[in-house]
């Protein structure tokens, strides 16, 4: 099968052909349909996220079941299903408490190598689902079965994007109506982050970003205010949108400790500020505890959204059918395979919301 490769950091991509190991007990084969491109993708081709070369990346995938192994009951071959890298035991703690997204079996080591070169070389399967190929090999609680009516492409983006700015909202922070936010970064979690906000009743929803037609089309999916992030005034700016006390929520979708710095100055005391993008690791976070302090600000994470695989992607798919949810508007290009690296470049330049690769 096909696959693009990371060998070097920061290099191009290489497209050849790979070798999948066999189906084992508990795994799922999906054919792949569609992987998206996420900024974290490119974090890992920049090495700027723990882990080495060589490595197949991508994780907002979906396919067609191909073959189950044994013990596998949830899904059977030609099914749609959405892959995601939150795998989770479902006997744990985490699992048993409604938070399986925090499971500790997705910070073991695989205890096997999937994916090899023609030479033989082991390649890393980033993220677990190594989507950037044209079949992936992951475990059961990794795929969630879709209605036969499902466009592909558009239900890749649940898998990662869509569920972490969504549920980041929904979910992680539990956002009330009237309630103010401040969605940092309008690209493809914080449109999503938008939509979240804009679903539950949040007033104003604020969308903060260096580029004025990014902002301007988050307006188009429930932003009701933008600030341009460059601005001298930024903070100022959003305090006057929210009566002099800064945002009940500030969510940061892009990975830069300067956006996290601003977002805790824009929050409100006893406001809550949701660290949502990855920045690199090489970066450090320092801020002064006095500006936590006297106001009670609180600084929390959010990954993926908190989302429950099996209850939330068919959750939002029936909020997409009802026309609740955008999915469609969230693609900005499609590409082949073997058209990868320029998917990525323009996913880079940070002008675009969600780049598509197309294997169907």
């Amino acid at each position: 099968m096909k696959a693009a490769v990371c060998y070097e950091f920061s290099k191009p991509l290489v497209v050849e052909d790979v070798e999948l190991a066999a189906t084992g007990a508990g795994q799922v084969r999906v054919k792949v349909a569609a992987t998206a491109v996420c900024h974290s993708d490119i974090h890992d081709i920049k090495g700027e996220m723990p882990g080495t070369v060589p490595f197949v990346g991508g994780h907002e995938t979906a396919g067609h079941v191909e073959e189950v192994g044994r013990g596998v009951k949830s899904v059977k071959p030609g099914d749609p299903v959405v892959v995601s890298l939150l795998a989770s035991c479902g006997e744990c703690y985490y699992c048993t408490s409604g938070m399986p997204h925090l499971c500790g079996i997705k910070f073991e080591p695989p205890k096997k190598v999937l994916l090899h070169n023609k030479k033989g070389q082991p390649l890393g399967q980033k993220a677990g689902v190594a989507g950037f190929a044209e079949h992936v090999l992951v475990g059961e609680s990794q795929v969630v079965k879709l209605p036969a009516d499902m466009p592909l492409d558009r239900a890749a983006l649940m898998a990662c994007g869509v569920s972490t700015g969504f549920g980041g909202v929904v979910k992680r922070a539990q956002v009330r109506p009237f309630q103010s936010v401040v969605v940092l970064g309008a690209g493809g979690v914080g449109v999503n982050a938008i939509q979240g906000a804009a679903f539950v009743g949040a007033y104003p929803v604020i969308v903060a970003d260096l580029l004025d037609d990014k902002m301007k089309k988050a307006l188009t999916f429930g932003a009701t205010h933008t600030v341009n992030a460059g601005r001298k005034d930024a903070i100022e700016a959003v305090r006057q949108l929210t009566e002099g006390r800064g945002a009940d929520f500030v969510f940061v979708t892009v990975g830069s400790i300067a956006a996290i710095k601003q977002g805790l100055a824009m929050s409100a005391p006893r406001g809550t500020t949701v660290l949502i993008g990855l920045p690199p690791v090489s970066e450090p976070l320092c801020f002064s505890p006095l500006e936590m302090i006297p106001f009670e600000k609180n600084l929390i994470g959010g990954f993926m959204g908190a989302v429950d695989l099996k209850v939330d992607i068919p959750r939002l798919v029936t909020l997409y059918r009802a026309g609740r949810l955008k999915l469609d508007e969230l693609i900005s290009g499609r590409y082949p395979l073997e058209r990868i690296n320029e998917a990525i470049r323009s996913t880079e330049k940070g002008d675009v919301l969600r780049n598509v690769i197309m294997f169907e």
